[in-house]
């Protein structure tokens, strides 16, 4: 994993990282917001404070990130 990767994980609060995680499963803004009990909204507002810490500037990018940090995740790697 890349160092920036690293930083911008220990940036993300542990919902933005949630809402990674189930980006990277292929799950849309909507189904998100069903599974977190939360608005469309309100994801997309996680994903609009997610690419302004990672400086991500479009969705391809986040998906990138979102793949990035749901394998940090799965190895066991977690922010402690």
């Amino acid at each position: 994993m890349s160092p920036f990767t690293v930083e911008i994980l220990h940036q993300l609060s542990d919902r933005e990282l949630e809402v990674l995680g189930y980006l990277a499963e292929g799950h849309t803004y909507s189904s998100i917001a069903r599974r977190m009990n939360l608005s469309p909204h309100t994801v997309d507002t996680y994903l609009r404070r997610i690419r302004g810490k990672a400086g991500v500037s479009n969705r391809a990018h986040l998906m990138v990130l979102a793949f990035q940090v749901s394998r940090h995740h799965d190895l066991g790697l977690a922010q402690a």
